[in-house]
């Protein structure tokens, strides 16, 4: 008699430098623990490792977008079903204690039991192309913001004669004239010529994020509209909302088996709070944050003041929740939540 070949889930604790595998038959028999660099040498070994044990049927991975990606791309290439396991809550880690071993095992039973069913996303395509590119405009735009600070506190406490100057420029030409100051580097332990020379650093610092920021929207705004059109002509949709949910969907958005599990992964699916004879929702503070603002920016655009932007219907539906009784912040937040069922559509198809 041949006996039959042992199905393995596995689950994996990803670290910097290594990966900890641990194995299990369906049973939920711990088969054994492992520890492989992180390497795609490592990737390899992982998974012969893991056949040795039977036939591979899941393997659950802990931070497939951070230091689990490589893996994640590995498996995917061997045609291996991989699903996202979020870390072990507190109570769990209080009970059981924390090591390696035990966070992979703790990864594959959440895989075997079907608690972690997560597909995550994939990063070979032109939405991981366009976060990328996202990255390097945020940092951009936070960094001139700050530099954008220094300079106004710089102007607040310079010399009289220089403060007289500067005080009622615009930010654009408080900017262009920092930048054209021609301090004497000789005499930098002068107050006022240290003032100068950083106001030059800062403005000049400041041209070039300015800079940086147009090239990166240059290359930005049309790859967008390349990925989903139909999603950038959407009302109220612009290239910078239009971008973060194609990021919060990724490569793959039908991963998102319904628009409830969108809603919930941006943060707009009210929460149960029922107890007894009560009955109510509360807010969802989870999911993605930058997603969940990109909705409240199309609500607002729909149910803007002015004629050219306005909605009729988005308007329409506010004020009829507001007349029912609700706030305006709580009829918004309804709103987002059929926004998000729209994009949905216009994500997945």
């Amino acid at each position: 008699m041949t006996h039959p070949t042992v199905q393995v889930t596995a689950g994996v604790d990803t670290h910097k430098d290594t990966h900890t595998a641990a194995a299990l038959d369906d049973t939920g028999r711990l088969l054994g623990t492992a520890q492989f660099a992180a390497t795609p040498a490592g990737h390899r070994q992982l998974l012969t490792w893991l056949k040795q044990h039977g036939s591979v049927t899941v393997i659950g991975v802990e931070g497939t977008g951070a230091y689990g990606a490589g893996l994640t791309r590995y498996l995917h290439t061997q045609d291996i079903t991989v699903v996202e396991v979020d870390r072990p809550d507190r109570t769990t880690r209080r009970h059981h204690g924390k090591s390696d071993p035990v966070d992979a095992e703790a990864a594959a039973r959440a895989a075997l039991t079907g608690r972690a069913t997560g597909i995550p996303k994939q990063r070979d395509g032109c939405v991981e192309a366009l976060r990328q590119l996202r990255i390097a405009r945020t940092c951009a735009i936070r960094h001139r913001a700050d530099v954008q600070q220094r300079l106004h506190s710089l102007t607040l406490t310079a010399g009289e004669a220089l403060r007289g100057k500067l005080r009622d420029l615009s930010p654009t030409q408080l900017v262009r004239t920092c930048a054209a100051l021609r301090p004497d580097p000789a005499h930098a332990s002068n107050p006022d010529t240290a003032t100068k020379i950083a106001l030059r650093s800062l403005a000049r610092r400041h041209q070039q994020l300015t800079t940086d920021i147009t090239e990166l929207d240059q290359l930005i705004n049309p790859l967008v509209k390349a990925i989903n059109p139909a999603l950038s002509a959407a009302y109220g949709v612009g290239p910078e909302v239009a971008g973060q949910l194609l990021v919060t969907a990724g490569d793959n958005p039908h991963r998102l088996r319904t628009e409830a599990a969108f809603a919930m992964l941006c943060g707009v699916a009210p929460l149960p709070a029922s107890s007894g004879k009560t009955h109510r929702h509360r807010l969802n503070r989870g999911g993605d944050r930058q997603a969940n603002c990109a909705l409240y920016r199309i609500a607002v655009t729909r149910i803007a003041l002015t004629r050219l932007a306005r909605d009729p219907r988005t308007r329409a539906y506010r004020d009829r929740r507001i007349k029912q009784g609700l706030s305006t912040t709580e009829a918004i937040r309804c709103l987002k939540r059929y926004i998000a069922r729209e994009i949905y559509v216009l994500l997945t198809t």
